[in-house]
């Protein structure tokens, strides 16, 4: 029986579009070894994805024995090679590229924890004739887009985030530690259906951006927490932070001002045909009014899907912040921090979807 989640005729498009792309280019294939990618194409999750799509031919799926009924169950594709081991799968892939006499194979060169540089070094050694490329340019032309059916995984997404926070509120309070909050968070966003989530906390007073909860780590009075949320409905995920202060804090209350300003003025300025880094000075504005410019971080905006953080990604590419924001692309803000020692991390940040004339809030 098909578990597919999203049309036939949507994904077979998508790899017919992404071939004509290759053609263009003169890619005989392209190998996929990131698992947003791999869900991207065949409309299903799977860990150690490998996926072969010849520009002139039919994709093939590799996978290891006994899994194979599964995963043809939840895809489209039908070609399926199974293996037994990395060796193995390494092998098959090379079979199939001088097989068919590809000269040039593309590879995605992304920032997803699933784009090991171990695989790009193992292709190299066992096809040292091949010129490979990378595509990730390619292919995130695309995935920026979302259609109909991607926007409406973004907006279940959301009723799960929304929930998730109302129902975890009454479990912050001094003492906890962070991995109590993330355990709750966890439990919560399974419940209501998440399949994938990822969470992190992060309570102060030292301000972390990067936030995997510490067991040691325990709420104070007088500081902040700050709890950022990726929760994922048929693969396609929803972004939203929120802070809370703990007790009483005057520099707290400001800088969760300053945070609310600059949330308003983001989804004000933010729209289709704009720039990141327009938005990004009028926001510095008002970090300067409230002397917080030295303590927030660069970039504001980042995009949403199949990952958490997608391209554009403003705070950690700073070529990102010239691109253009176009229709149906789906997009975190405000995504940078406000970093304050003694204080915490404050952050307020919500999905939303770009409309013709406006935002469409997806996690309000």
């Amino acid at each position: 029986m098909s578990k597919l989640r999203f049309p036939r005729s949507v994904l077979h498009a998508r790899m017919e579009k992404f071939q004509g792309m290759l053609r263009s280019r003169e890619i005989d294939a392209v190998m996929i070894r990131v698992k947003s990618t791999f869900t991207y194409f065949t409309g299903t999750k799977w860990l150690r994805p490998a996926l072969l799509i010849p520009a002139n031919d039919e994709p093939v799926l590799f996978s290891v024995k006994g899994e194979e009924d599964e995963l043809g169950s939840r895809t489209w594709i039908g070609n399926i090679i199974t293996f037994r081991e990395g060796g193995e799968l390494m092998s098959k892939v090379s079979g199939a590229i001088r097989k068919n006499n590809y000269k040039v194979v593309g590879l995605e060169f992304g920032i997803e924890r699933d784009a090991y540089i171990l695989f790009y070094e193992i292709f190299k050694r066992l096809n040292p004739s091949v010129r490979v490329v990378d595509v990730s340019d390619l292919i995130f032309s695309m995935r920026m887009i979302k259609d109909k059916y991607e926007l409406n995984a973004i907006r279940e997404a959301g009723k799960i985030g929304r929930e998730v926070l109302k129902r975890i509120q009454d479990a912050i309070f001094p003492g906890i530690s962070e991995t109590e909050i993330a355990s709750e968070m966890y439990h919560q966003a399974y419940k209501l259906g998440s399949e994938e989530p990822k969470i992190h906390v992060n309570a102060g007073p030292n301000p972390r951006v990067h936030m995997e909860p510490f067991r040691d780590i325990k709420v104070r009075e007088g500081t902040v927490v700050a709890l950022i949320l990726g929760i994922d409905y048929n693969n396609y995920y929803v972004n939203l932070s929120r802070t809370y202060v703990i007790g009483k804090s005057g520099v707290g209350r400001k800088a969760l001002e300053c945070a609310g300003e600059v949330y308003v003025k983001a989804k004000e300025l933010t729209k289709a045909g704009i720039r990141a880094i327009d938005v990004m000075k009028e926001l510095d504005n008002i970090y300067r009014k409230y002397n917080l410019i030295e303590n927030r971080v660069v970039g504001y905006l980042h995009g949403v899907g199949l990952q958490v953080e997608e391209p554009p990604i403003t705070t950690i590419i700073p070529k990102h912040r010239f691109m253009e924001i176009k229709e149906n692309m789906a997009v975190a803000l405000v995504h940078a921090p406000i970093m304050i020692k003694g204080l915490g991390q404050v952050k307020l940040e919500d999905t939303f979807i770009v409309g013709k004339e406006r935002l469409e809030s997806i996690t309000p």
